[in-house]
């Protein structure tokens, strides 16, 4: 079976998919977010933007920074190789891993789609691939990215060297557009044209073990993706441009009332453009509550 779990029935003439600007705003909220954290980071080292006297707006770099002199903010999958090593975390680094993993754990694996600069890469390679009509050359298991995991922290234990800081590509793409151009950018062609040529979401979807470690944290997210039974007719458009289809398994939509798995990394590609307007953003306590009123409208409309 294909990635893509959801039974696919062509949309209706009565519920035709949205189309137009306002079904991209994710995408385009994402990409302002993307290039604005770059930016910040740019505009501080090289414009010398500042907040107040030698207080930059945000300095450091994607592993750890420190937002408007104050906040602290330390990668929690950096923080745990380094500890790996043996090195005992700053106090400040510890502060800067509490305030990143409370974020994520009411949010959800938004980094990979909401901060990582590589996920501009592979959305341009996604969206050309698509165009061409590229398909597949050969399929790995979603689950290799967590072999990954645990292979980059084994080798961090015996190697001494926070092993996927070395090699990350995400660290690379930050380096080269804050600090220069250098040979970072070639590991980025490589994952767009394993993207485009060789693995459809080859590297965030299968390989990349930061989107792993993310996806573990989003398994306690209080922001979800709430699906309506009642209203669904399971056109399959949500699984069509969603790059971790195999999180909208019909039956256990169905089961929860909402996207369970921490796969999801909440880009918001599927709710704008469910013809029905079955799947939308709401909060974890929230769902059951509204569902339940779906549930009692449907009831009425069918006793009509």
């Amino acid at each position: 079976m294909s990635d893509t779990t959801v039974r696919t029935a062509p949309a209706s003439e009565e519920h035709p998919v949205p189309t137009g600007p306002w079904v991209w705003r994710y995408i385009i909220l994402r990409r302002i977010s993307q290039v604005g954290i770059l930016l910040m980071f740019f505009g501080t080292l090289h414009w010398g933007w500042d907040v107040s006297k030698d207080v930059g707006l945000l300095t450091g770099n994607l592993s750890a920074s420190t937002f408007i002199g104050l906040i602290p903010l330390t990668d929690p999958f950096a923080a745990l190789q380094i500890f790996l090593t043996g090195h005992v975390l700053a106090q400040e680094s510890l502060i800067g891993v509490a305030v990143v993993l409370g974020f994520y754990l009411i949010f959800g694996r938004v980094f990979c789609s909401w901060v990582c600069p590589v996920n501009m890469v592979t959305d341009a390679a996604g969206w050309l691939r698509n165009k061409l009509g590229i398909l597949a050359i050969f399929h790995l298991p979603r689950g290799l990215r967590y072999f990954i995991l645990v292979a980059t922290l084994v080798i961090t234990v015996i190697s001494g060297v926070a092993a996927f800081e070395w090699v990350s590509p995400v660290g690379m793409m930050h380096r080269e557009i804050i600090f220069g151009l250098g040979l970072g950018f070639t590991a980025l062609l490589a994952i767009f044209l394993f993207d485009l040529l060789i693995l459809k979401h080859g590297w965030c979807g299968h390989l990349c073990p930061l989107g792993a470690f993310y996806s573990l944290l989003g398994r306690t997210a209080q922001l979800r993706v709430r699906f309506d039974k009642n209203t669904c007719t399971h056109c399959g458009e949500c699984a069509k441009v969603c790059p971790e289809p195999q999180v909208l398994n019909l039956k256990k939509l169905e089961e929860r009332g909402y996207v369970y798995s921490g796969e999801c990394s909440n880009c918001g590609r599927c709710t704008p453009i469910c013809p029905e307007g079955s799947l939308m953003f709401d909060l974890k306590p929230l769902i059951r509550g509204h569902n339940a009123q779906a549930d009692a409208i449907a009831v009425q409309r069918r006793t009509k």
